[in-house]
């Protein structure tokens, strides 16, 4: 059990991860072990994701601080909570890791100030991350610009190897 002063801290603590984190996620853990929750703590670890078992009583207290509020309703059962910035990271962590270990359950979550369900939660793990969608556009521009320069390319080409327009003979005077 906390005594008082825990409680006081943890919901400090909890409200201050809640108002600074871009992307937050809440699951349903029940039937995991403690290897199998460590592994996962460690991938979301990796990307500068904080996992964190909740109390749920306490956890709805932090809540009502935090623009946050509208997530209290998922706080029932064993829940943990994934903190970081990156909403899609957290959430392909997550879902990948529930398909290998059906007793994770992605219950809903918040990116960016928008709350989400279930569905919400994976749809934004099948986007391109930052990086994915950078990646795209500079080989689409590439692409682009490739094809504009081949295409210029061969005009120029053909125009050279044309003759010239005044290459008939003339009569000489």
């Amino acid at each position: 059990m906390m005594n008082k002063e825990q409680k006081k801290n943890y919901i400090t603590e909890m409200t201050n991860q809640f108002e600074n984190s871009k992307a937050i996620m809440v699951t349903h853990y029940q039937g995991l072990t403690m290897t199998q929750l460590d592994d996962l703590r460690s991938k979301m670890r990796e990307h500068g994701i904080i996992f964190k078992i909740t109390k749920n009583r306490i956890t709805k207290l932090a809540l009502e601080k935090t623009k946050c509020k509208d997530l209290s309703n998922l706080f029932t059962g064993p829940t943990a909570v994934a903190f970081g910035e990156d909403a899609i990271m957290s959430a392909r962590i997550l879902s990948k890791f529930a398909k290998d270990n059906e007793n994770l359950k992605l219950i809903g979550g918040m990116m960016n100030n928008e709350v989400l369900d279930q569905a919400g939660v994976m749809n934004v793990a099948n986007l391109p991350t930052l990086d994915e969608a950078r990646a795209n556009i500079v080989g689409i521009l590439n692409a682009s610009a490739s094809k504009i320069i081949s295409i210029l390319l061969a005009r120029s080409e053909k125009m050279s190897s044309l003759p010239p327009e005044n290459s008939e003979k003339q009569p000489k005077e």
